[in-house]
């Protein structure tokens, strides 16, 4: 049985898809503006002090943070995003140095974003799913049930910021991978019947198709056999093989893809 958080498969059940697209927060060296945070507050009909209370913080210097005359601390911003109603992607991007995840924690990640197949995982979102995704792909091998997820993450999170997604993409040729679960993530979101969704997604992909690797790679299972990297190259979807990536991943074999 298919497992749905909602009519489509790219929606999480608290329905952050649509306010994060709303709400694009582009985020630069792990900071939020503070328009962005003055913004959420507006949204949530709070006034300065009320917010301020909330965010344990004086009246004053939230307003000399909403007017930047003071920086939205990565502490500051993960507090707003959960006082305020903030969507994950407004979490701050943490150096990737700093970011050291066992598949546990990314199963855990995963499931309080809202992923079906880690529901059992619920919690508070604390992960920026951008960087969840990359950190992901980043590896050289992972859970099949992680790698499977991607494409759900990439589809319902499509207000992530992918310039800062392709930059740490392309910098650790990661682009193919990346590419790759774009485009299910386009398929997901055609088969729901989200047209805005796909047509985003298309132009991402179209992007990263601009910096395709050459090389050969895996989808973040590099420890697979000679004898399945030869059965994969004649037997991979058309999509794999046009990112010169040896997996069998395909949309229809998602539970969770509504088609």
């Amino acid at each position: 049985m298919a497992l749905l958080l909602s009519k489509s498969p790219c929606m999480d059940a608290a329905g952050l898809v649509e306010y994060n697209e709303v709400c694009y927060i582009k985020l630069r060296q792990n900071t939020m503006t503070g328009a962005v945070l003055k913004s959420a507050r507006l949204n949530a009909n709070l006034t300065q002090q009320e917010a301020a209370s909330m965010l344990g913080l004086t009246q004053a210097y939230l307003s000399m943070v909403e007017r930047g005359h003071r920086p939205v601390t990565s502490g500051l911003a993960a507090q707003a995003t959960e006082v305020l109603d903030l969507p994950p992607t407004a979490l701050p991007l943490e150096p990737e140095d700093s970011v050291l995840w066992n598949e546990e924690e990314l199963k855990s990640g995963l499931g309080a974003l809202g992923y079906p197949g880690f529901a059992y995982l619920r919690g508070k979102p604390r992960r920026n799913p951008a960087q969840l995704l990359f950190h992901a792909l980043n590896q050289s091998d992972l859970d099949a049930r992680v790698v499977e997820a991607l494409p759900w993450l990439t589809c319902t999170y499509t207000g992530m910021d992918w310039e800062w997604l392709a930059r740490n993409a392309k910098l650790n040729d990661r682009q193919n991978r990346l590419g790759f679960v774009v485009a299910l993530a386009g398929e997901l979101a055609k088969n729901a019947g989200d047209a805005k969704r796909s047509n985003n997604l298309a132009e991402y992909r179209a992007s990263l198709d601009r910096s395709r690797l050459v090389r050969e790679d895996t989808l973040c299972h590099d420890s697979m056999t000679q004898a399945e990297r030869k059965w994969l190259r004649q037997n991979r979807p058309p999509e794999a093989e046009h990112w010169n990536l040896l997996t069998d991943l395909d949309v229809k074999h998602l539970a969770y893809d509504s088609a």
